[in-house]
């Protein structure tokens, strides 16, 4: 068996030596052309190095007879180092052709620093300090001159390479394109031989695929080939014959999610409409038998007002539980309660409200504040003969908004306020609504998803206190 790795090696292989055949070939043109060139332009290099530090000499000689500051004396001397430096590199430009002036060329570099040495011993305004600075000046114009002439001659001494090498390029050129055309031929020979054997095979895979996508799964999937596509189609073939299976567990399992799923949500609201169902008849009983002795004692206007309240509650407590309202229509139901209580309790019952108006809009759970008010109502106010006062709070605390509920009775121990807060159902007096305390914290966590919404504050004696943290931002699937 001749595996896919061995053919893709081979035909790298063939590429490789091609490619590297070609690029040594022009490497190596190019590596004596690259040398030569060069070789030429470090001949002018030279040369204009020595015209630019004689002109650098010239100029800080100037600075110095101007001002013989130690400075300018040290620009003169490296100036002058420069100078010999490049004295030295240009006995490598002497040739057959420029001998003669190469020898006048360093001749007068020569005399420039001759001359430069001289006129630093001198005084300044002397009449030989002006002459020997003039002559200075002459001789790096004659320098200057001097370097053009030899780099007209290096261009006409080097004019046949110059054109050696354009022809070359062409040539290179030719060559570089007949043997990229050859290449690219036999590599697409190559490559298509080489592509068939891998495609064919492929192409006989795709199409049992595209088979078994259409549910046909008794088509045997065969193909004729020497390499890995030979081992993975014996192994697709084995993958069909276990496809059916597992699409067929596959779809019961989907079904009994999806039962699963139905039964959770029939069993949500089967949880809802159970707290909806949770009014107590006591609670009836009472507030029925309290309206009745009021409109004994008293005219009918007040007991119109106490139905208006009860209808209210029990419309609000069967209607809104299983959704969020705002705070507003919260407190607007706490009053309504309230109203029924005050009843019962007369002066012994009294609500007090600081209430942040700014924050009356934002979302809770609906029956949240009721059953918390009817908790307090039922072991902080009734037990006591003078009553209670019962106090609401709400304050802005820029990302949440905070509810205190206050009542001034007995307190209540840490095992209940344990039992509440672990959402333990908590035993409550008949003439409750049947809503409890422990419903409404579960709500209020599964309703913001954290734990921390709710905490209780309570003394033996000294009253009882719920504080409520509303974030003012929710996630969109709670809304």
């Amino acid at each position: 068996m001749i595996s896919i790795q061995r053919k893709i090696l081979t035909l790298t292989t063939v590429v490789i030596v091609i490619m590297s055949i070609i690029w040594l070939t022009l490497t190596f043109y190019n590596y004596k052309s690259q040398v030569k060139y060069n070789d030429i332009l470090n001949r002018y290099l030279v040369l204009n190095d020595v015209s630019r530090s004689s002109n650098q000499v010239i100029t800080d000689l100037n600075n110095y007879m101007i001002q013989s500051t130690p400075e300018n004396l040290q620009r003169l001397e490296n100036s002058k180092k420069m100078m010999e430096s490049a004295r030295y590199e240009v006995f490598n430009v002497r040739n057959e052709e420029n001998n003669f002036t190469l020898t006048n060329y360093i001749n007068l570099m020569d005399s420039l620093i001759e001359t430069t040495d001289r006129l630093i011993g001198l005084e300044r305004d002397s009449e030989a300090a002006v002459k020997d600075l003039a002559e200075t000046t002459r001789i790096s114009n004659y320098i200057s001159d001097m370097t053009l002439t030899l780099i007209d001659m290096e261009l006409k001494t080097h004019e046949p390479f110059y054109r050696g090498i354009m022809e070359q390029s062409i040539e290179l050129v030719k060559l570089a394109i007949w043997m990229i055309l050859l290449t690219s031929l036999l590599l697409l020979l190559a490559s298509y031989w080489f592509s068939l054997s891998i495609t064919r095979p492929v192409q006989q895979l795709t199409e049992a695929a595209s088979e078994l996508s259409k549910g046909r799964f008794d088509k045997e999937i065969t193909v004729k080939t020497n390499d890995e596509i030979a081992f993975l189609a014996k192994t697709f073939d084995h993958m069909r014959t276990n496809i059916n299976n597992l699409f067929q567990q596959t779809k019961e399992k989907a079904k009994l999610e999806n039962e699963l799923q139905q039964n959770k949500i029939l069993l949500q609201e089967s949880h809802f409409r159970s707290l909806q169902s949770q009014i107590n008849p006591h609670f009836l009983f009472n507030t029925l038998n309290t309206l009745s002795k009021k409109a004994y004692l008293e005219g009918s206007e007040e007991i119109s007002d106490l139905l208006v309240s009860v209808a209210d509650l029990l419309r609000y407590n069967l209607k809104q539980i299983d959704r969020s309202v705002t705070l507003r229509e919260e407190l607007m139901i706490v009053n309504q309660y309230m109203e029924i209580q005050k009843a019962r309790f007369t002066d012994r019952l009294q609500l007090q409200l600081d209430i942040d108006e700014s924050c009356i809009d934002v979302a809770i759970p609906a029956l949240t504040l009721q059953p918390i008010i009817e908790n307090a109502v039922i072991h902080a106010v009734e037990p006591n003969v003078d009553g209670g006062v019962i106090t609401i709070r709400v304050i802005d605390m820029n990302e949440y908004v905070r509810i205190l509920i206050k009542d001034d009775g007995n307190g209540m121990s840490e095992e209940k306020i344990t039992q509440i807060l672990m959402e333990r159902q908590v035993q409550t007096e008949g003439h409750s609504t049947g809503i409890g305390f422990s419903n409404v914290v579960k709500r209020l966590r599964l309703f913001y998803e954290r734990e921390d919404v709710i905490s209780i504050e309570s003394t033996i004696g000294s009253g009882t206190a719920v504080l409520l943290k509303i974030p003012k931002q929710r996630g969109e699937k709670h809304d």
